[in-house]
């Protein structure tokens, strides 16, 4: 079994819209297929039933590969909040915890991310070494969580993202 620890990852979001199409873009298939994970034109699955004990996949297919996403609703308490797994099996058996708060503010909303990021450990590793690990996965994967949000709020704000040319 691998060692394994925690690190927190938080991100807050302000979106120009009520707090109900933020969550919609959360747990609605047609919505997740556009922004979480993928982009619309490579993504091969898209599934989510919102409620406690429900599940959610997103199946992106890039460079001949497909990449899968997977978890469980935990807690969902619409519009205000979402508590699901995040696991990527091709890559790891870890699963992490994501929270997603949003409160509704005059007529928009903010949004407090948070994912408990499980970070495997080598042997050997000293507490220097496992400082620097929770850096790197944290800056990681605030880096992808960064360039997603870009395109949730331009979705949840105009309907639709202008993806860049790769």
């Amino acid at each position: 079994m691998t060692k394994t620890s925690k690190t927190t990852l938080k991100m807050n979001r302000k979106f120009k819209v009520p707090a109900e199409k933020v969550f919609a873009a959360w747990t609605n298939e047609e919505f997740q297929k556009k922004w979480m994970f993928t982009m619309e034109h490579t993504n091969k699955i898209a599934k989510s039933d919102p409620r406690v004990g429900g599940t959610w996949e997103i199946v992106d297919h890039r460079g001949g590969k497909d990449y899968r996403a997977i978890g469980e609703y935990k807690l969902v308490e619409p519009p205000t909040k979402l508590v699901f797994t995040f696991k990527m099996p091709q890559f790891s058996d870890l699963e992490d915890d994501i929270t997603v708060e949003i409160h509704p503010l005059d007529s928009s909303c903010e949004m407090i991310f948070t994912q408990e990021i499980n970070v495997p450990h080598e042997e050997g590793w000293t507490e220097e070494d496992i400082e620097k690990a929770h850096e790197e996965w944290k800056k990681e994967t605030e880096e992808g969580w960064h360039y997603m949000f870009l395109g949730l709020k331009e979705l949840v704000e105009t309907g639709k993202i202008t993806y860049p040319t790769l």
